[in-house]
């Protein structure tokens, strides 16, 4: 992580959000299939795969490892996680029923010979670690395939757990 102090942890993620500096998008990418962005299931919140857009819609494109580097993917992957984060802020119950995150699945868009996938995706992972502290710690994959929608240079979905449900 970096040596960025965390926040008060006892405060909320919105909270903890904004003593980092972070603003999140005014909305929630658009699914770009028959899919929603969040699935409550009991305590359990399921988001979609995200991608690594840009408040404006630009859409963070290319092959990692030709196109990309594993840096600027990185900062892509750090970005999918407010894009994610933004698509919790929008679900029912909001960013801040959030307790903890359980599981990442990151997938880099990279060239057959790239091997830093982890790298790459703990753009993501360092991100919820700043938001959430030790409950942001959590298992996850991370791995290249040979495309992603649109060309996207990475693409994330998360699994977090909440509260009880009301």
């Amino acid at each position: 992580m970096n040596s960025m102090p965390l926040p008060d942890l006892k405060s909320s993620p919105s909270s903890r959000l904004a003593a980092l500096g972070i603003d999140l998008p005014a909305a929630a990418p658009t699914p770009i299939g028959a899919f929603c962005n969040v699935r409550r299931s009991g305590d359990m919140l399921y988001v979609s795969g995200q991608g690594p857009v840009l408040p404006d819609g630009t859409l963070m494109r290319g092959k990692v490892g030709i196109d990309v580097t594993a840096a600027e993917a990185r900062e892509h992957a750090r970005l999918v996680a407010m894009n994610i984060l933004g698509a919790l802020r929008d679900a029912p119950g909001g960013l801040d029923a959030v307790t903890g995150v359980v599981k990442l699945l990151g997938l880099v868009n990279a060239s057959p010979d790239f091997e830093r996938h982890p790298f790459v995706i703990d753009g993501a992972s360092l991100l919820l670690a700043e938001v959430f502290g030790e409950d942001g710690i959590h298992a996850r994959s991370a791995f290249g395939v040979g495309s992603l929608p649109n060309n996207i240079t990475v693409e994330i979905e998360a699994i977090f757990e909440t509260g009880a449900v009301e």
